[in-house]
């Protein structure tokens, strides 16, 4: 089997969306998609006024969202009828398909928020769908432990343990990893995907050619292969996210993701006519 190395090693961009919201944006900077995904965000802070603004209604159409939290609360609430509270270590995977507005606003007023958003394209023959949701609380996710690492399985499977997203088109990956320093971790991925790992913080090497130091809020978009091994440096976490690509023309406007610029502008019309939820 073919051993996974290192394609590029990306710094994330300081950015703010919504109201205000500080983040890293590492993905959809350019724009640089890296099929089937389209975006990728570190939000948060333990500054309040980083955050209180929140992300206020705002329409998808297109995309797939997955909002994960690692820390913090967020109330979420949608024009179907959706509303909800995402604690730490929950996650909302939301197809937005045919069209859905929304808001998230932090559900606290002090303390650490942290989590990510990454958004993944939808094949031209699911955009138009009706939207839909997976809400999965942290209780729900399955984790895989031992004397060297704690593997949380948000889609996808590792060992005996197994992610709750299922029967999913482009075939996700989506681990959170904690590996205790000077320990390794050893995986499989298919070799038709596209993979990334984000470290969050600690020091990390990937395969076994030599690269440059790698260390806290970096994006590692990794070569195809199969045989991934990663080695801590010191104390890590990271998030591995692989899937398989779509491989049609995308076309963005803002929070639209289309084929094409008339299907954007279609979106927009849609939006500003009142006729944009189905």
């Amino acid at each position: 089997m073919q051993n996974i190395e290192i394609k590029e090693i990306i710094d994330p961009i300081l950015s703010s969306d919504g109201a205000g919201v500080k983040l890293k944006r590492s993905i959809g900077v350019n724009p640089n998609y890296y099929d089937p995904f389209l975006m990728l965000d570190e939000f948060g802070s333990e500054d309040k006024e980083d955050y209180l603004g929140g992300f206020p209604a705002h329409p998808h159409r297109g995309i797939e969202t997955v909002t994960y939290m690692l820390h913090g609360e967020f109330e979420h609430e949608d024009s179907a009828g959706g509303k909800g509270k995402m604690k730490s270590g929950d996650v909302q995977w939301m197809k937005t398909g045919s069209g859905i507005i929304h808001s998230e606003m932090p559900a606290m007023t002090d303390g650490k928020l942290q989590g990510f958003q990454l958004w993944i394209n939808m094949p031209a023959k699911l955009k138009m769908n009706k939207p839909e949701y997976i809400y999965i609380n942290s209780k729900e996710i399955q984790t895989h432990k031992d004397h060297d690492k704690m593997v949380k399985i948000i889609a996808g499977k590792f060992e005996k343990a197994e992610g709750p997203v299922k029967g999913h088109n482009v075939e996700p990956i989506y681990f959170d990893i904690e590996l205790i320093k000077g320990k390794e971790f050893h995986y499989n991925l298919p070799k038709t995907h596209n993979s990334l790992i984000y470290l969050v913080n600690g020091e990390i090497i990937i395969g076994e050619k030599e690269h440059k130091k790698i260390k806290d809020s970096t994006l590692i978009l990794l070569s195809k292969g199969e045989k991934l091994k990663v080695k801590s440096i010191s104390d890590s976490k990271f998030l591995l996210i692989s899937g398989k690509p779509i491989n049609e023309q995308i076309a963005r406007g803002g929070p639209f993701v289309m084929n094409t610029k008339s299907e954007i502008l279609q979106a927009v019309n849609d939006y500003h006519n009142g006729t944009f939820v189905k």
